[in-house]
């Protein structure tokens, strides 16, 4: 982590939108370095077991970009360290650009059957809430249980995607815009059970 290299800070990303953009680099030797990266820096925040390298690996996407964490684990597969930890940085970029309407979201995605990932939020969620909610579940990643915070993220993203999908119900959107959004709520879906399956083989000890 030593004299990193500097990027330009790119634009957001959508989380539930992952690029299939085509290199010209060994697809095999580009999978291995995402694999070999992801690990080192999960290993080395978890051995420090310091919080001020946690913050730092939090805000990693802040002070490299998420363009350049998205060259490094982008393309892993859903089912690998690298590529949920791609998930969950893409999510909590996604919280940190529309805070307040992520909040919408979760006031209206939470039932009293919410999952725990948003246990202690209060009522309405709050943006501050929100950005905070989404760090605690990247730190979980280097100061926690690893399959915790990929169950985190998943439930996480299920409230949303109820949100979204309610707001598009109750907002008189027009034709395009609700149903682009009701899209997204589709893809986050799709993210939490890639989070979800990601959890579980982490707990049988396969995941890559």
């Amino acid at each position: 982590m030593s004299n990193p290299p500097q990027y330009r800070r790119p634009a957001y990303t959508d989380p539930a939108v992952f690029d299939q953009r085509v290199g010209g680099s060994d697809p095999a030797q580009i999978s291995q370095a995402a694999h070999d990266t992801a690990h080192a820096l999960v290993d080395q925040g978890r051995d420090a077991a310091d919080p001020e390298i946690t913050e730092r690996f939090v805000r990693l996407a802040e002070t490299e970009g998420i363009e350049a964490i998205a060259e490094l684990w982008a393309h892993s597969p859903a089912r690998s360290l690298a590529g949920a930890l791609w998930r969950i940085y893409a999510l909590r970029a996604a919280v940190q650009k529309s805070p307040e309407r992520i909040s919408e979201y979760c006031r209206l995605g939470r039932s009293n059957s919410a999952p725990s990932a948003i246990a202690g939020v209060t009522e309405p969620p709050s943006a501050e809430e929100m950005t905070r909610l989404a760090d605690a579940i990247l730190a979980g990643m280097y100061a926690g249980e690893i399959d915790v915070a990929f169950d985190r993220a998943g439930a996480f993203c299920r409230v949303i995607a109820r949100g979204q999908a309610l707001w598009a119900d109750q907002h008189r959107l027009a034709h395009r815009e609700a149903r682009v959004l009701t899209e997204k709520a589709t893809q986050l879906l799709g993210t939490a059970e890639e989070l979800e399956s990601a959890a579980r083989a982490h707990r049988a000890g396969t995941l890559d």
